[in-house]
């Protein structure tokens, strides 16, 4: 954007990243929406691999230098780079998100080129009518639809019994990380976007993460077998649950809300007020239902939408 109207591009630092989240929090408290992506997410979204904050990130800023908007791009899979971007509900309708799109889909179109079947995808808050605008007017499509769902912990909570024949215990990752990745392989296999991938990459993303924290992980065995799994991590405005799995040959018979229960426990007993899940609002396993009825609500609803070549 011409320095004239105001505003300022560059690339962010890590000095940044509490300026971010804020201007993230206000984004969703303007849409109404209960505040869940903070400086943890912004976190665990910087250490990620595949991703130099110098190239695959903007700010924006005013005439003060205080960060307004914030976008980025992330070369996801070879054929397929994933991206999202907000501004600040004060600083809305001034061609910030246009411009701001424009770097996205010029990085996008750089870290695609050569691929023969290249995947753009984009991640729109569910009442941002504005940029799902802008992305239906560069040929983008909505293509699955997500949740983030909530439980309030205002006391402890009782981490409550496992069902007959199953122990819940906590991860030791020298002996367990490959039992908990190959549950969540399985869990996840038809799943059409979210999978861990390759052990050792997944293994290696999970221990750069910021908030990687296995002393919250939880492992369900039946006879020693190992057949459920969550992982979880805590930050500051509460916990996450980051993956749950549970065996096909072991669904239905409560493991799943078991292991939930048990993770609710320990962030309550660690002083954590809420916990939260991104969860695809679609999901073939029934996952959404389990979070319902551990007593998870919805509290904010956001899509991907994509453009494929």
């Amino acid at each position: 954007m011409d320095p004239s109207s105001g505003y300022w591009f560059r690339a962010p630092t890590p000095d940044d990243l509490a300026s971010v989240a804020e201007v993230l929090i206000e984004d969703q408290r303007a849409d109404g929406v209960e505040p869940v992506l903070d400086a943890h997410f912004m976190r665990q979204v910087w250490s990620r691999s595949n991703f130099d904050l110098a190239a695959d990130a903007w700010v924006a800023t005013d005439g003060s230098t205080m960060i307004v908007a914030y976008g980025q791009v992330r070369q996801e899979e070879p054929d397929i780079v994933g991206s999202w971007g907000v501004v600040h509900p004060q600083h809305r309708g001034r061609g910030i998100g246009s411009s701001l799109f424009d770097r996205i889909e010029g990085r996008a179109t750089e870290l695609l080129a050569g691929v023969a079947s290249p995947r753009f995808r984009h991640s729109v808050n569910g009442q941002d009518v504005a940029a799902e605008a802008m992305a239906r007017v560069r040929g983008l499509r909505p293509i699955r639809h997500y949740w983030h769902m909530q439980i309030d912990l205002p006391e402890p909570i009782a981490p409550g019994t496992a069902p007959g024949g199953v122990e819940i215990g906590r991860v030791e990752p020298r002996r367990d990380l490959r039992s908990v990745h190959g549950i969540l392989e399985e869990s996840f296999a038809q799943d059409r976007g979210d999978h861990p991938g390759p052990f050792d990459r997944w293994a290696e993303e999970e221990a750069r993460s910021p908030t990687y924290d296995p002393t919250l992980w939880l492992l369900a065995r039946d006879s020693g077998m190992a057949i459920g799994a969550l992982t979880a991590s805590a930050g500051d405005g509460g916990g996450w649950v980051d993956w749950l799995g549970v065996l096909a040959s072991h669904r239905g018979r409560g493991i799943g809300a078991a292991l939930l229960r048990r993770s609710f426990g320990m962030f309550s007993a660690r002083g954590v007020r809420r916990a939260m899940v991104n969860v695809d609002a679609e999901n073939a396993t029934g996952a959404t239902a389990v979070y319902e009825r551990v007593g998870m609500r919805v509290v904010n609803r956001w899509d991907l939408w994509e453009r494929s070549s």
